[in-house]
């Protein structure tokens, strides 16, 4: 009870609050179908979970179906006993009208529910016998709206794994009417959010690519790099001004450019939280074998997989209020990286007397490596449209953005700065790696970085998952608000969720295999960075932008946005080609 006090601390900033903001943004929820929350009324600034319909009960929702089909046909009984009233014109009256099989959409009802359709239906028919013979095709097609009705319910059941979205219905003055997304998270939550996705791992290389690159050419980078993503960052909430009911990233490519663009959306998204995964368990692994002897680097990334697998087990709900111990823990490094610096009197790894460094490249080979290195902390394009989305004043998304933005750059540039000053050339691909392989540093500050190291991928890894696991059950039909089309439906629940089990376990695993064949953390980020950050964080916004404006959009702005996707693409396929080079064409260390 007191912890529940504590988490609602702040009324509309409260803990409790924030983690269900931070849900919906990484939860990639789309609006289903049917919409199981619709809210009429204007756009206030009070609380509207109160307009939710009330949840039945467990025993209810299990005789919701059986009590519906016995009414269905206890009517239909009445009606067919009775005789129907001569018309002088022979027009049906409503009794006398056919039941359609057909639902609303044209679909036949076997088609939304299929489960209707099967041998388990006519085998738990109880004393109404089979479903074709008992009961009409009006009963029928209730039940089965009342079977999909379940199945969304069940969606959230018992796990609750999706904070739900409340959508409300406009009716404008000309007689049209949409439907929109009614936004819940207050300013605050929008920054803590933005900030949860671009504070990560990705700072700890910095001080590699600014030293791949030197100070001239570093700096001016990483800054730009900062704006052509704050930039297309606003251009996707003003795309999605277009379509009051999108949610997600990849609704904005199949808006744009059809079908086969979400896929590739989908793709790409799954490869870069796969990427952010095995960047995260490389990282554990190494930071733990620095620290404590014994064990090799394979070992400690199977202890991460194990920490790691139960996780994915765990509701959404409760993963939430532990994301922002990843941004405390990103935050934390950096303190101590420059408190560690602050403290040592002599080089290497000290602040007071600096390293060695250079205004350019002192291997310009290395130059192209810098490229990705300086984009993988900056790969959030995909959540913003999510918490955007999710606001309660719209208006206020870029000065949301604004605040954002400036806040990482400052932390990014500071942690880039540090490293190399402390450690020159000699840095290594992970701040930290330097740090704890450096003698002179007290311990305890050591430990503090390693159990912060240690924090980072709990927090982050089960998170990262959840949408690939996500967007599995949905490929496999065990989603159950796509059960219409799910090949796997009329599936009892045992063998549904044992297979929900195996594709957790599955993922797990092969995020763990790729960290163990993929061992160098630079080589992650720079792929990650090169290949899909520049493709998902600028060109692929700004060509969605192109097409859904077209001729809306000056001349003078076209001209930008083409600048920057042909500089993006550039930039993207040599810095990949660079990281697929050996090291000693490279001079990569």
């Amino acid at each position: 009870m007191r912890i529940n006090s504590l988490a609602q601390v702040g009324g509309l900033n409260s803990l409790e609050n924030f983690a269900r903001s931070w849900q919906r943004a990484a939860g990639f929820n789309e609006l289903p179908p049917r919409p199981s929350v619709l809210i009429s009324g204007p756009d206030d600034d009070e609380e509207r979970i109160g307009t939710r319909r009330s949840e039945p009960s467990p025993t209810e929702r299990r005789s919701l179906l059986r009590q519906q089909l016995e009414r269905q046909e206890s009517a239909s009984q009445a009606i067919l006993s009775e005789t129907p009233p001569s018309t002088s014109n022979n027009t049906p009256t409503p009794r006398q009208t056919p039941a359609r099989s057909l639902d609303e959409g044209g679909h036949d009802v076997l088609d939304r529910a299929p489960y209707l359709a099967s041998p388990y239906a006519s085998s738990n028919g109880g004393l109404y016998g089979s479903l074709s013979s008992r009961v009409n095709e009006s009963s029928l097609q209730h039940a089965g709206k009342l079977f999909e009705e379940q199945q969304l319910v069940g969606a959230g059941e018992p796990d609750k794994e999706d904070e739900p979205l409340l959508v409300r219905h406009v009716e404008q003055r000309d007689g049209t009417s949409f439907e929109e997304v009614v936004g819940r998270s207050t300013l605050p939550q929008t920054v803590l959010n933005s900030v949860n996705v671009l504070v990560g791992v990705g700072i700890l290389s910095l001080p590699l690519a600014l030293s791949y690159s030197g100070w001239v050419f570093g700096v001016p980078f990483l800054l730009s790099a900062a704006l052509a993503t704050r930039y297309t960052a606003g251009l996707l909430a003003k795309c999605l001004n277009q379509f009051p009911k999108m949610t997600h990233f990849s609704e904005l490519g199949h808006a744009a450019f059809g079908i086969n663009m979400r896929i590739i959306m989908e793709l790409l998204i799954t490869l870069e939280l796969g990427a952010a995964n095995v960047a995260l368990v490389v990282l554990f692994a190494d930071s733990l074998n620095a620290l404590i002897q014994g064990w090799g680097v394979v070992e400690w990334k199977i202890v991460c997989g194990i920490i790691i697998l139960p996780l994915n087990f765990v509701p959404l709900r409760y993963l939430s209020i532990t994301s922002v111990l990843g941004v405390l823990c990103s935050l934390g490094i950096l303190v101590l990286v420059f408190t560690d610096g602050m403290v040592k009197n002599y080089t290497p790894g000290s602040l007071l007397k600096p390293a060695p460094t250079y205004p350019f490249p002192h291997n310009w080979s290395t130059l192209p490596l810098s490229f990705g290195l300086f984009m993988a902390p900056w790969g959030g394009q995909t959540v913003f449209p999510s918490i955007y989305r999710d606001m309660r004043h719209p208006r206020k998304f870029r000065k949301g953005l604004n605040i954002t933005f400036s806040f990482t750059y400052l932390i990014d540039a500071t942690m880039a700065a540090v490293g190399l000053l402390m450690f020159g050339d000699s840095v290594r691909d992970e701040i930290t790696s330097s740090i704890l392989l450096t003698a002179g540093y007290p311990r305890t500050i050591s430990v503090a970085i390693v159990a912060f190291i240690a924090i980072i991928p709990v927090t982050k890894i089960p998170l990262n998952t959840r949408p690939i696991i996500s967007s599995a059950d949905k490929l496999l039909g065990l989603d159950a608000r796509h059960v219409g089309s799910s090949p796997v439906a009329g599936m009892s629940g045992i063998p549904r969720g044992l297979l929900r089990s195996v594709i957790r376990i599955t993922i797990t695993a092969v995020i763990l295999i790729i960290a163990v064949f993929v061992p160098s953390f630079d080589t992650i980020m720079s792929l990650m960075g090169s290949v899909l950050c520049f493709s998902i964080c600028i060109i692929l916004p700004l060509a969605f932008y192109l097409k859904i404006f077209g001729k809306e959009i000056g001349w003078k702005e076209k001209i930008l946005d083409w600048f920057l996707i042909v500089v993006a693409t550039i930039l993207g396929i040599v810095g990949t080609i660079w990281v697929c080079l050996p090291a000693s064409m490279t001079g990569a260390r």
